[in-house]
């Protein structure tokens, strides 16, 4: 029997992983900075915890890797992509890591990002 076409991608509200990774991230001047690298989801809750910005360097070359949390993201269908309300230089401060050193993702690490950017951390 065949299976119906179904686009599974997206719908109104939800989207897909693989169409979040590589999305743009814009702050409020509509500066783009930086895409979407991944995101990390509590494997319990399926919340995610972190959008994972690949930000700086050339091309992805010499880039960096910034966990936001996701409540600082906000979907704009007009710029097709994701806005914060953050400036470069606090991205730029914030804390993050580069390719090959991936922090722990633990709690204490999750209370450094959140407290970062003013949030209580939920986890």
């Amino acid at each position: 029997m065949a299976q119906p076409d179904i686009d599974t991608d997206e719908t109104n509200r939800l989207i897909a992983s693989n169409k979040v990774e590589g999305t743009n991230v814009y702050n409020a001047s509509a500066e783009k900075l930086g895409s979407i690298y991944n995101f990390m989801v509590d494997k319990r809750s399926g919340k995610v915890e972190y959008a994972v910005l690949q930000f700086g360097g050339l091309f992805g070359i010499g880039s960096d890797y910034y966990p936001l949390p996701w409540d600082v993201l906000t979907y704009d269908t007009e710029q097709g992509g994701y806005v914060v309300n953050l400036d470069k230089s606090v991205i730029e401060s914030a804390p993050h890591y580069s390719s090959g050193s991936e922090p722990a993702f633990d709690q204490n690490y999750g209370r450094q990002v959140y407290d970062y950017y003013g949030l209580g951390y939920p986890y």
